[in-house]
Order: structure tokens, then sequence, then C-alpha cells
């Protein structure tokens, strides 16, 4: 059986070489690359993949959001997310949105290839480690909204900016990120983006 495969990745160089090294194994065959969020579905609904690896890090739509949204539209392929980041927030977030496996970059090629073979075939493929580590570190408490204000304060932008881009009152941002800095347990908002990104909760 020839397991057919799309690749998502907002890097070139690296979904190139992630094809090329997944087309050396003789039951793969990369049908689709793309490199946003949003072209990830209308690539699987052209090329019917039975996998998708996509990464979580992608303009126009993040993986997270894009395997939720591929979950919807074409329930038959199946979902891996291939990142950089092994966090136990993200873990639970990709499982929440419906993909099945969850593998970090720096995994062995052996150990992809064999993460897509069971997806493949039905099974879900979760390192042991991280597994435990979410189950540990419980869900977010961040609501929705305290988690945009906090994505949309990183690289320093002003209460008014933030106010403006989300159509929210200053006062009410204020509100979202007093309520964040608490339940991350830090100082300040800069110390809970921080703490909040690193914990897998944005």
């Amino acid at each position: 059986m020839t397991v057919r495969l799309l690749l998502a990745d907002d890097q070139a160089l690296v979904r190139s070489a992630l094809a090329a090294l997944l087309s050396l194994t003789e039951d793969f065959e990369v049908v689709a690359e793309v490199g946003r969020g949003d072209e990830v579905v209308a690539a699987a609904i052209k090329y019917r993949p039975d996998v998708a690896l996509l990464d979580i890090e992608m303009p126009g739509l993040d993986g997270l959001a894009a395997a939720a949204a591929l979950s919807h539209e074409v329930p038959g392929t199946r979902v891996i997310i291939l990142t950089t980041f092994g966090r136990p927030g993200y873990l639970r977030r990709a499982m929440e949105s419906g993909a099945v496996g969850f593998v970090v970059k720096d995994a062995p090629a052996e150990q992809l290839a064999d993460a897509v073979r069971r997806v493949a075939n039905g099974e879900r493929v979760v390192d042991p480690a991280l597994a435990a580590a979410t189950l540990a570190g419980g869900a977010s408490p961040l609501t929705g909204r305290e988690r945009d204000v906090l994505v949309a304060s990183r690289n320093g932008a002003t209460v008014a900016d933030i106010a403006t881009k989300l159509f929210l009152s200053e006062g009410t941002v204020r509100n979202y990120l007093s309520a964040a800095i608490a339940k991350t347990g830090v100082r300040n908002r800069v110390e809970a983006f921080r703490e909040a990104e690193q914990r897998g909760w944005l």
C-alpha cells in the first residue's frame, strides 16, 4: 500500500528536504506541498492524501486550526502535527483539533516514517513522555480572548495597538492582560506571553 502524503510547512527549505526524505521510502508518495495553513484544505480536497503532516506556525492559518478544518472538510485524511516545539499545551490542542499524531522535527527519520505508517493504519501516535507531561500539566487556564490578547501583545504592541487590532476597548484589553498575568503567575505581560508560549497555550 502506498501512503499518499500532504506536507504543510512555511519554510520552503524544510518542506523540500522533508519531501525528498519521505520520497526515498518506497511506500510513501508526496502528492501535495503547501506553505500556508489556509492552503491545506484546498490541497487535500484536490489531491486526497491519506496523511497530512502539518507544521504549527504557518501564515494564513496555524497548523492546529488547519488540522481542525481538515478533520471537518476531509475526514478521510489523517493529521500528524510535525513541529519544532514538543510542548504539552500544543499536544493537547493538537489532539482537540482532530490530529491523531504528534511528532517533533528532531525525531529520527525512521521514527517519523513509522509514525506515518501507523497513523495511515488507523493508530494514534504520540511520544509517551510528552503525553504524560500533557496529562500532568492540565488544560490551559486562559480563555480564548485572554489568549488572543496575549498573542497580539507579541513584539511589544501597546494596549492601544491591541485594542485596535482586536476591536476591543483599551480597558477591556487591560482586564484580559491582568487576568492572563494572574493565571500565568508572573509579573507582567511580557513574562505572561513567554510563560504561556513555553507551555504551549498560545
